[in-house]
């Protein structure tokens, strides 16, 4: 264990399970966590980081213009601190062979959707886009060649399809949580989907998530029929329902106008008698979207979604609370620490903390 700062620095490996390949037996499934320990632990409930797609840990650790990440953050304010590497991610190890199809981001799609959506205006709040961080005499901050652009896109690595993370980081989330006991989830875009199964599969384990900008929108991404549909709304795979969903009784769905503002997609909802989320319904929900992210858009639906189906959910929009210009990656952008301390607050506000002996 190393010390850093005044924070306890170790890691280690959990989960996973060993497989019969050609080249003989290997271990899948494991993740690589790494614990921050404050040297005064002042709130009884950990923080558990899991980060979206193309990423590591790497984005609670720091920031590509090098200051302080997330993780190191937090524990600073005397939390405990989890951060994982998803599995076939990083520093937790594919599988050789295993013939799975990875995703790989291209520098293009990060400069649309990441780094410099202002200059690319996708979406309707693309153009309030002025977080991201890079030097503003060179003249194209969030585009290759910028250092600071060209330091993140190094951290981007290949990824699972998230049909086939899914498993995996539940398996690994529920062995985490099982060793270190109940915890608080921090997630990001993709791993959105990862925190409502790991609730479902231990929601005594499960204090609270904080959802930033999870994966969505819920059921189906537009209204068209050949859109992908998510059998069970919020994941692709199984969530405990009441009455139970399954592929012979599945969700009864319909799109609805949520917003009469005509910069917010519409959402698809549970129709008729909305089945309920009953492993969730103890775990309180914060999803938070920002000002200029393609999320904002459709983020609402997905907070829409889990208060329809029973579970305590609230829904923060960083603009309406006086934090501008943020994108989708906004751990990593200059307001960053900003961010990290309004989540705080809302943690504690809502989240019951039991003193801690001195």
């Amino acid at each position: 264990m190393a010390t850093v700062g005044k924070v306890l620095q170790e890691s280690f490996f959990v989960g996973g399970e060993y497989v019969d390949t050609c080249r003989g037996q290997m271990m899948h499934g494991q993740i690589y966590v790494e614990r921050l320990m404050p040297e005064k632990k002042t709130h009884p409930y950990p923080l558990v980081f899991i980060h979206g797609m193309g990423q590591t840990a790497m984005n609670w650790i720091t920031t590509p213009d090098g200051r302080p990440g997330w993780g190191q953050w937090f524990a600073a304010q005397g939390w405990e601190v989890y951060l994982i590497d998803q599995p076939a991610r990083g520093r937790s190890a594919c599988l050789v062979d295993s013939g799975e199809a990875y995703v790989a981001l291209s520098t293009e799609g990060i400069e649309q959707f990441f780094t410099a959506a202002a200059d690319f205006d996708l979406w309707p709040q693309a153009k309030k886009h002025m977080q991201w961080p890079g030097d503003e005499n060179t003249g194209y901050v969030g585009h290759v060649g910028d250092a600071v652009f060209d330091q993140f896109y190094a951290s981007i690595v290949p990824s699972l399809p998230s049909i086939k993370s899914e498993p995996l980081v539940k398996a690994a989330g529920v062995a985490l949580l099982d060793k270190i006991g109940p915890s608080i989830l921090i997630t990001h875009s993709q791993a959105g989907l990862f925190g409502w199964l790991i609730a479902d599969a231990r929601p005594d384990l499960v204090k609270a998530i904080v959802a930033v900008e999870p994966s969505g929108p819920p059921v189906r991404s537009g209204d068209g029929a050949n859109q992908p549909y998510r059998l069970w709304g919020l994941t692709d795979t199984e969530l405990t329902y009441e009455p139970p969903v399954t592929h012979s009784s599945p969700l009864q769905v319909e799109r609805k106008w949520m917003s009469g503002d005509a910069d917010l997609k519409a959402c698809w909802l549970q129709k008729g008698p909305p089945r309920q989320l009953v492993n969730l319904a103890e775990v309180k929900v914060l999803v938070v979207s920002a000002e200029a992210s393609y999320h904002a858009e459709y983020d609402h639906c997905t907070a829409h979604y889990l208060s329809q189906a029973g579970v305590e959910t609230e829904f923060l929009r960083l603009g309406e609370n006086g934090i501008h210009g943020n994108g989708h990656m906004m751990m990593l952008e200059k307001n960053s620490l900003e961010i990290a301390g309004f989540l705080e607050k809302w943690l504690l506000k809502n989240i019951n903390q039991p003193m801690i002996a001195d």
